[in-house]
């Protein structure tokens, strides 16, 4: 049987967690600086971890991580991680650390349960909805442009109607994925482009994009060039709807790897909301990794995912 103890000494714990972190970001692309980066943000909310320790029969067994926090005026748990040590693997400790978790999270008001996995889901977590995944691909050379697509700078008078286009996307992305409700979408998305774009247009080291063919326009970009050291991130590649179906996604992503390479950096890096099923394809077929999947629950249990 599974037994949980509360720690207060995680040393140890958090010295493998944060090897088994550096590990995976480098694996998936990203250089010693974005790296770095990454684990100062993990480490940033350490302080309100709880961690404890698994035992069976007086022997360690592993250690899960658990932190409940507001999140847009919604009590959030989070498993931040569970590990089980190889050779205890497979005999349900698993399973009992993620019930504890969820008991744990709800017990403390929390109305959602995420867990963000730089590896594969499994059956362990293959019943909480994927609600986003971040995808990454270095780039070693400035693609050619794909079906005459071109890239020209955004104009000040087309600026304002891509915005409202933009906030009105995200919210609907957000909802989708099942993450929040479209009241808490809306006022998530306001607050997010505030914080992004507190000079509109004119917000440095960004990149707003007019996607071209045959002088003809067909789609936008917004990239954030030095998001990490080292790494574009790109906040909407976007094809209109009457264009789409033709390959110009690809087309798109080309565009935005070229201005990613023009701005110095070496890395793109994308945002993909869950049931977003086509654009995890378009994402996969190009070569973009996963570095991170976030999946979530409702809490208690037995609420709709």
């Amino acid at each position: 049987m599974t037994a949980f103890t509360i720690v207060d000494d995680s040393t140890a714990w958090r010295a493998d967690f944060e090897q088994r972190l550096r590990a995976s970001y480098a694996a998936a692309g990203l250089g010693v600086g974005a790296v770095a980066n990454r684990l100062d943000e993990v480490r940033a909310g350490a302080g309100a971890w709880t961690v404890a320790a698994m035992s069976d029969a007086g022997a360690h067994v592993g250690y899960v991580a658990v932190t409940v926090a507001e999140d847009g005026g919604t009590p959030a748990g989070r498993i931040v991680d569970l590990r089980v040590e190889p050779h205890h693997a497979g005999r349900g400790h698993e399973h009992a650390a993620r019930d504890w978790a969820e008991q744990w999270c709800a017990e403390r008001g929390a109305r959602r349960l995420d867990v963000r996995l730089t590896e594969p889901a499994g059956e362990l977590f293959g019943d909480y909805p994927v609600r986003g995944q971040l995808r990454t691909r270095t780039i070693a050379s400035p693609p050619e442009p794909v079906d005459s697509v071109t890239a020209r700078p955004m104009t000040p008078a087309e600026y304002p109607g891509w915005l409202a286009s933009e906030k009105l996307a995200y919210v609907g992305d957000i909802v989708r994925s099942g993450a929040l409700s479209p009241e808490e979408a809306a006022r998530k998305s306001d607050r997010d482009f505030a914080g992004l774009l507190p000079q509109d247009l004119a917000t440095p080291d960004n990149s707003f994009l007019v996607l071209e063919r045959a002088g003809e326009p067909i789609g936008t970009g917004w990239l954030k060039h030095g998001y990490l050291p080292g790494v574009t991130y790109g906040y909407s590649l976007h094809i209109q709807e009457e264009h789409r179906g033709r390959g110009h996604g690809r087309a798109a992503m080309a565009a935005g790897e070229r201005a990613t390479l023009a701005a110095g950096d070496s890395t793109l890096m994308f945002t993909v909301w869950g049931g977003n099923r086509v654009a995890m394809n378009l994402y996969t077929s190009a070569g973009y990794r996963v570095l991170e999947e976030g999946r979530s629950i409702a809490l208690p249990r037995s609420a709709t995912t």
